[in-house]
């Protein structure tokens, strides 16, 4: 296993940790409660990393990242990944998942047809749940065929998801049932 770096950084969302190796991004934690509880849990996910100052390039990424979450339009398609260790299905999950622009939703459905894998709706939200690079891997775009939220495993759950696809503007770009269905149970 190549020998990896971590860093925090701060967004709209809460404190972040981007785990990095020299192949590329390896890993983003989404916020926990405090700073210390995402650190905490990088070190758990990835035990032999070592905190440093990010590099150039893994620092460019950090800035997109926040100024995806930020609500600026923002393509994180191009960031290099270390997916070394994901199972090859999962990786071509990721890779269709990557294509879906900030603002828009795609269903686990349509990801499993696209892998011409048209009953694997299932798998690909097994493989989803276990994304290492959360929003450089929009995993937080995908939904259920009738458009509800799905999981999500980040601290926070499915609000997190919501938070994130508002953040990127979902809402006022019609995302389609999953706005549909809250606006209809709202009024």
């Amino acid at each position: 296993m190549p020998a990896r770096s971590f860093a925090l950084f701060d967004t709209p969302i809460g404190t972040c940790g981007l785990t990095w190796s020299a192949e590329g991004i390896a890993g983003l934690q989404l916020p926990e409660p405090t700073a210390a509880a995402t650190r905490a849990r990088v070190r758990q996910r990835w035990p032999s990393v070592q905190e440093t100052p990010p590099p150039p390039g893994i620092q460019r990424a950090i800035d997109r990242v926040q100024a995806l979450l930020r609500g600026e339009t923002t393509d994180l398609g191009d960031i290099p990944l270390d997916l070394g260790a994901v199972p090859e299905f999962h990786r071509r999950v990721y890779d269709v998942a990557r294509t879906i622009p900030p603002g828009h939703t795609m269903t686990y459905g349509e990801i499993a047809r696209r892998l011409d894998a048209p009953h694997a709706s299932r798998e690909v939200g097994q493989a989803l749940g276990r994304n290492p690079v959360a929003i450089i891997v929009p995993c937080h775009r995908v939904l259920g065929a009738d458009g509800k939220m799905g999981g999500f495993s980040a601290t926070g759950g499915v609000a997190t998801k919501r938070r994130i696809l508002e953040i990127e503007g979902a809402s006022a770009l019609g995302a389609g049932p999953l706005f549909e269905a809250t606006a209809s149970h709202d009024g």
